[in-house]
């Protein structure tokens, strides 16, 4: 347990560089893995989620060496994989089992992965079901749960149309497909982010060589909570420099812009095939309205929504988030974390049930009261109670922090050093 008291701050000024995008990093050591000869990894987020991956890697028989910001890994080529001597522990890193699943999928040896007690309570059957179409034997834990053992080898190719939007099962099928005889289509009704399709261009796609280096730009999803903070807290401006600018991950920034913050975004193209899209995004305290968000732009922002209700707690008139109901499936249910964490606080906020689904309505109120609340062992609930601690009046008491290693481990560093 690590409790944190927050008080009244701001405002925030300054220039921040944040650690790599998670999701583009744990990509980025998969298929170094399975390329040849090495590949080095700039910028790497060395949060307990990436090094999750990194250490399931090494036991696979992947040589890596991790100094400060950098990894660099050396590939054994799509076939160079050896069975682990004991089970692959993932911690509570959703993105890596997933993912990695797709990658064992191809291995003629069988593994068992277990997990840490969150991940062990979140649902696999929607990446196990499409690999056991591919050929794949998986064994679970009743209800698709972790502990999983998989042997895989022999796959066939398969067109899988995602039953629920998720970047996560496209990918494992998408390396699964890197296995598979045949051509391996995955169809997405709702867009999600495309980190492992750009990733396969940079890799040159089934061939699988090595760029020799990999710039991984910062974490959008951790940008979001300094681009809120500046957004409430009075008189505050910052800029986030060398962040990623995917324009599947950049849902976040384009509500607050309609909520009326006062936003400039400056993107920095690459030429790369497949390359990332990089850029800076400056922000200052503004007055925000109320917006409504719709059920297809969830995807887009779905690890921004709980900072965003925290700004929408702050903002004039009604904001609507619809059809939310992924939120109960993360490390912890966000709906319930952020809904009785913000009503401890003073916002008017509510959850019912519409065509889209659940859906979380907002009335913004004139401030927010500090108070005791919990993480409820989630890093993106920690880190949003937080911000709205340094916008609320008075006292906030957070029982533990420590979870926010997962994802940020220097974030309270980072977010001190722009107060003013």
């Amino acid at each position: 347990m690590k409790p944190f008291v927050v008080n009244p701050a701001g405002p925030f000024r300054g220039r921040v560089s944040l650690p790599g995008d998670k999701s583009i990093a744990h990509r980025a050591v998969i298929l170094s893995a399975l390329s040849s000869p090495k590949t080095t990894l700039e910028n790497f987020p060395a949060n307990d989620d990436c090094l999750a991956t990194l250490k399931a890697f090494k036991q696979l028989g992947i040589r890596s060496t991790l100094k400060k910001s950098e990894v660099l890994i050396y590939g054994k080529g799509l076939f160079g994989l050896k069975k682990p001597g004991r089970p692959i522990y993932l911690a509570d890193s959703g993105t890596s089992l997933r993912l990695i699943l797709g990658v064992l999928a191809g291995q003629r040896f069988s593994v068992r992965l277990t997990a840490g007690k969150s991940l062990s309570g979140r649902p696999m059957k929607r990446v196990i079901l499409p690999l056991r179409k591919m050929g794949a034997e998986i064994k679970s834990r009743m209800g698709g749960f972790a502990p999983i053992i998989i042997k895989g080898g022999g796959l066939k190719s398969i067109t899988y149309r995602l039953p629920v939007a998720s970047a996560q099962v496209k990918s494992a099928i998408l390396l699964a497909g890197l296995y598979a005889k045949g051509k391996t289509r995955v169809i997405e009704t709702v867009t999600t982010r495309d980190h492992t399709e750009r990733m396969l261009k940079i890799f040159k796609g089934r061939i699988l060589r090595s760029p020799g280096k990999i710039y991984i730009p910062g974490d959008i999803s951790s940008a979001a909570f300094f681009i809120v903070a500046g957004s409430i807290i009075n008189g505050s401006k910052i800029l986030v420099r060398n962040v990623s600018l995917n324009p599947t991950r950049t849902g976040a920034v384009k509500v607050l812009k309609r909520m009326g913050a006062h936003i400039n975004v400056k993107c920095q193209m690459s030429n790369a095939k497949g390359a990332e899209p990089v850029g800076a995004i400056s922000v200052k305290s503004s007055k925000l309205k109320g917006v409504r968000v719709s059920k297809k732009e969830i995807p887009s922002l779905i690890d921004e929504l709980p900072v965003l209700m925290v700004a929408a707690s702050l903002a004039r008139g009604k904001s609507i988030f619809e059809g939310v109901g992924e939120l109960r499936v993360k490390e912890t249910d966000r709906i319930r974390s952020m809904t009785e964490n913000l009503k401890k606080m003073g916002a008017d906020i509510r959850v019912n049930r519409g065509k889209a689904g659940e859906n979380i309505v907002v009335i913004g109120v004139k401030g927010l009261k500090g108070a005791g609340v919990k993480s409820f062992g989630d890093h993106r609930t920690a880190m949003s109670m937080i911000v709205a601690g340094f916008a609320a009046k008075g006292t906030t008491r957070i029982d533990d922090i420590s979870c926010i290693s997962k994802s940020f481990p220097d974030f309270i560093k980072v977010i001190n050093s722009l107060k003013k």
